[in-house]
């Protein structure tokens, strides 16, 4: 059996001139051509920048729910307390027309009314809305029929009497107003 040499470290062995290194090794010269990239990358492209694009929309709409939702949620914050006020100024409506006719106390029943008169603006300030419906034409989304009579001089289907007032905050019922209706035959 033949052994191979090993390398003595000590021996001197020249380094391959610079004629000995082969052309094909060498790196392409610069003046080659682009190269183009391949339709799998641009189609993966592509879906990248399509999934960033929905990623800023669904963003941007987000924040814009988040903003609605946070105003409506101001606007109506104080329906809870107004709408258990409600009970409480029927019953001061209910006392002062009982009251209206005593003439002995016209002095009382006078600055009852002013105090009604200012608890009525103060809500009305703060956003709530009486719903008128006498003389209206009858509407389920606001009224809230409890019975009906028959009027020949009204039309049929129009609110005769309002029993209990009803109110919206903005957009919103609060309570609808309980009313009678006109029913012609």
């Amino acid at each position: 059996m033949k052994k191979n040499p090993t390398p003595d470290p000590t021996s001197k062995q020249e380094a391959p001139s610079q004629e000995e290194i082969p052309v094909e090794n060498t790196v392409p010269s610069v003046d080659s051509a682009p190269i183009a990239p391949e339709p799998n990358l641009q189609a993966e492209v592509e879906r990248y920048r399509d999934q960033a694009l929905r990623a800023a929309a669904d963003l941007e709409n987000y924040r814009k729910r988040m903003i609605r939702e946070k105003e409506e949620a101001i606007r109506f914050a104080n329906a809870g307390l107004l709408e258990k006020l409600l009970p409480i100024l029927d019953n001061f409506e209910l006392g002062l027309t009982a009251a209206s006719g005593d003439t002995a106390a016209k002095g009382i029943v006078d600055g009852f009314a002013m105090v009604h008169r200012q608890l009525g603006d103060f809500l009305v300030s703060s956003g709530l809305q009486p719903i008128d419906a006498v003389g209206q034409p009858f509407d389920p989304k606001l009224h809230e029929a409890l019975g009906h009579e028959t009027d020949a001089a009204q039309a049929d289907g129009v609110v005769l009497r309002q029993l209990r007032r009803g109110y919206r905050l903005a957009d919103r019922l609060i309570r609808p107003s309980s009313v009678i209706v006109n029913k012609l035959a």
